[in-house]
């Protein structure tokens, strides 16, 4: 899998989101592309911002047994998925606020680096080495990307 914290990758990857307008159609799916940017900048807001509430001590249970592995892995997603609530986005969103935040956030993981990542807390998962850092973020970012065709 590309890693996302490599400069050359994170350049490619915004190339893609650049590719993106307003009209963009999606190939599979419900959401449009803003709101597939508003999606994907979830799993920053997530690392970044104190947006979203932390799942309990069940849910976090449950979710490093069965949703883990399927997030972390560099097994792709398959399309139509299930996804979880907090990423579930159905009202409208601004195309290119949501995509200078989502290159904001990729410019910033960057910069920060692998090593930054490695061990850190998630959100939903407990601790993630570098590895299962890289393959949450790129391997998301690859899945909605190529939803829209970039």
């Amino acid at each position: 899998m590309k890693n996302i914290f490599q400069s050359a990758v994170t350049s490619e990857v915004i190339e893609r989101i650049n590719k993106l307008n307003p009209a963009t159609p999606q190939l599979w799916g419900k959401m449009n592309v803003s709101q597939m940017l508003a999606h994907c900048n979830v799993s920053y807001e997530l690392v970044y911002d104190d947006k979203h509430p932390k799942p309990n001590a069940l849910m976090k249970l449950i979710m490093k047994a069965f949703i883990k592995k399927i997030v972390v892995s560099e097994k792709p997603y398959k399309r139509n998925s299930q996804t979880a609530p907090s990423f579930i986005i159905t009202d409208e969103k601004e195309f290119e606020k949501e995509k200078s935040r989502l290159i904001e956030f990729l410019n910033r993981t960057k910069e920060l680096g692998e090593n930054y990542f490695d061990g850190k807390e998630s959100h939903s998962f407990g601790k993630l080495t570098k590895t299962e850092w890289n393959n949450m973020f790129y391997k998301h970012l690859d899945h909605h990307l190529s939803q829209f065709g970039v």
